[in-house]
């Protein structure tokens, strides 16, 4: 998938497992978690041909399986079905991926994030992924015409949107613009967050059932997710006590969150074009928020498509090393001190990358 694509910098080696939980909605999950005996077991695909061809039409630009097979590169740095590691728990990361994207959108940081001795879950949800896979050889694909569901009507809503996005005023006055375009625009999407957030829970659920060997829920979880799957870590830390803390990378904050006071701390992390989306993240909490400002990143940027897709238009001109140590270290710092509690307070000092700034009021 990528070329020179990122190692884990952890103590731990990487296992993956995957599985599906069916219903009403069917999910499909991939976990990565530290392990320790990997010899002798192979590393999984990256890319199917499914995903491949789905991406293509979800993104409108050509993703060629064969010659990403043909490259040698199609695996991830992790082991299939490794052993855990033996007579250790380690806390919970709930990753969602983006509309249109796919459940292993963010893997090098995921596999990072399980390297330093964290459980990171993936969930592939369905209409809004490029593909669900699940391990039973089915597939589920993404709803027709997806693009025009993010705005109804689209043309109107994405105008709406573009000059929202350049608009100038207080926290409070941007974030109550934002509701106004999405309650007349984005009805659709705004209907998959409760979706979204049910579908977290039930693969929770099977994690709690079947994976507890591994994982330490005293420390409670956290949840992270890129656009879309940030909205709705938004919406589970608002929402969910058992969680205790969220990242939004680069996601609208979609959603009913008029009135409600968020009482977990927060990282709202953006590229500079999408800042005015988020506003209401530092509105209304008893936490810290820290907003981070990623320079010369564009959307895409903040997933795994800044290794496979070298323009700037599209991931920013940041490179993708430096935006990947970037976000793994924003990560590795909020989650070491609100979920493992083995730092007082996160050390994210400025660099030509990333501005940093954090914001705290009592609601």
């Amino acid at each position: 998938m990528a070329n020179n694509k990122p190692n884990p910098t952890g103590e731990y080696k990487v296992g993956t497992l995957t599985y599906s939980v069916y219903g009403e909605r069917n999910i499909a999950c991939r976990v990565y978690y530290p392990a320790e005996k990997t010899e002798g077991l192979s590393k999984p695909r990256y890319m199917s041909p499914e995903l491949a061809r789905s991406l293509s039409k979800v993104l409108m630009f050509p993703i060629s399986y064969k010659k990403i097979e043909k490259g040698g590169d199609n695996y991830s740095e992790c082991f299939e079905n490794a052993p855990a590691a033996e007579n250790k728990k380690f806390p919970l990361v709930v990753f969602n991926h983006g509309s249109g994207a796919y459940r292993e959108s963010n893997s090098f940081m995921c596999i990072d994030l399980a390297s330093h001795g964290y459980v990171v879950l993936c969930i592939a949800h369905p209409l809004l992924a490029a593909v669900v896979e699940h391990d039973n050889g089915t597939f589920e694909y993404a709803m027709k015409n997806l693009m025009y569901k993010t705005y109804d009507p689209y043309f109107a809503g994405a105008r709406a949107l573009m000059k929202f996005m350049k608009a100038k005023g207080t926290d409070e006055e941007l974030a109550q613009q934002f509701d106004q375009i999405q309650n007349k625009y984005c009805k659709f999407l705004k209907s998959q967050v409760p979706l979204w957030v049910d579908d977290t829970d039930r693969a929770v659920e099977y994690a709690r059932e079947n994976l507890s060997d591994m994982i330490d829920w005293d420390k409670g979880i956290g949840v992270t997710g890129h656009s879309f799957g940030g909205a709705v870590a938004y919406s589970i830390c608002q929402d969910k006590p058992e969680y205790s803390c969220g990242i939004n990378l680069d996601g609208m904050l979609l959603g009913d969150h008029e009135g409600k006071t968020l009482k977990r701390p927060f990282m709202q992390i953006n590229c500079k074009a999408n800042i005015n989306v988020s506003a209401r993240a530092y509105l209304d909490h008893t936490e810290p928020v820290y907003r981070v400002l990623f320079n010369d990143m564009e959307h895409l940027g903040f997933s795994d498509l800044k290794y496979a897709v070298p323009v700037a238009k599209v991931v920013g001109k940041l490179p993708p090393d430096v935006a990947h140590e970037n976000l793994c270290r924003c990560h590795l710092e909020f989650f070491d001190t609100y979920l493992k509690g083995t730092k007082k307070a996160p050390v994210l000092p400025d660099n030509d990358a990333v501005e940093v700034k954090i914001l705290y009021n009592k609601g």
